[in-house]
């Protein structure tokens, strides 16, 4: 059956999902992220970038101060301001697209919010600060839940799951409860299986393969696997270092899982390479826009 796709509407902020599928723009404003660490750490070089991206097709800019890596360390509450206030309050005067803030403190969230951010993305979808809902249901923005078994520091230290699809499921459905119990209406929520944080290259790949099984939540789901180690533990070679993050090799295996993610159910992708990302979006959308198309002729005959 066709997507039935949403429409999202938040602050002066409208938005389609269905048919086209979004691209969340990447951009890490930290000195260690593991993919991009320190390349835009300064407010110029950041500028630049979020321009980029934007110029690329981007329809959100997800802005983080804080890696949250496997086994990264927590950054302090004011440092992960310093990083990513200014940025937000310079793109927030000059930019139509929404700003999302990438983190886990209810005070970063806040100020991030006040300085024209409309999303807040949230690896522990609300569990790690109780005061991040009441956040989001005061200021009326958007909130991406995500999955994550454990904690950064911790979290890749052999996770093990009986039925990886439904534990996680059952995780994000009790997430929506907890963001509804804030006052966060569904209508603001996206929900993020956490490709990455907390699974095995196998649990990584089921859950691109079983994505559209989150679709009876009948809430977005956003789809990050962007340059991720499982990734590059698939193409890089037996012998020898393995590739890094932006190696032209893992851009292709990114661009590999977006197209699988979309064909399976994803609204929303969040990446690095915004440019290449848009022609992959533009062609799989036209490939599952074609296959509804005629169902829908089909079914009128």
């Amino acid at each position: 059956m066709p997507d039935p796709g949403y429409l999202l509407r938040w602050g002066n902020y409208s938005m389609s999902l269905g048919r086209r599928t979004r691209i969340m723009g990447v951009l890490n404003v930290t000195p260690d992220s593991f993919s991009d660490g320190g390349k835009f750490f300064s407010l110029d070089r950041a500028l630049a970038q979020a321009e980029k991206m934007i110029a690329d097709g981007a329809d959100i800019l997800d802005i983080g101060g804080e890696s949250t890596r496997p086994s990264s360390a927590p950054v302090e509450t004011e440092e992960e301001c310093r990083r990513v206030l200014p940025i937000i309050e310079h793109l927030a005067k000059h930019i139509s697209i929404p700003i999302s803030i990438d983190t886990n403190k209810s005070a970063v969230a806040r100020r991030a919010v006040a300085a024209g951010a409309s999303i807040i993305n949230d690896i522990s979808a609300l569990l790690f600060d109780p005061e991040r809902g009441a956040v989001a249901a005061q200021n009326g923005v958007m909130v991406v839940l995500m999955h994550m078994k454990g904690t950064p520091s911790d979290m890749q230290k052999a996770p093990a799951y009986h039925d990886p699809v439904g534990e996680i499921r059952d995780f994000l459905h009790q997430a929506v409860r907890r963001a509804e119990a804030y006052g966060v209406p569904r209508s603001k929520l996206i929900i993020d299986p956490g490709i990455g944080f907390g699974k095995t290259v196998h649990h990584n790949l089921f859950l691109i393969n079983r994505l559209s099984e989150f679709s009876d939540m009948g809430i977005p789901i956003l789809l990050g696997t962007s340059r991720k180690a499982f990734i590059r533990k698939i193409l890089s070679p037996m012998e020898g270092p393995g590739f890094a993050p932006d190696h032209p090799m893992v851009a292709v295996g990114t661009q590999a899982t977006v197209a699988a993610g979309i064909m399976n159910g994803a609204h929303i992708v969040r990446v690095h390479d915004v440019a290449e990302t848009c022609a992959t979006v533009k062609i799989m959308d036209a490939i599952r826009n074609a296959a509804h198309a005629q169902e829908e002729n089909q079914g009128g005959a």
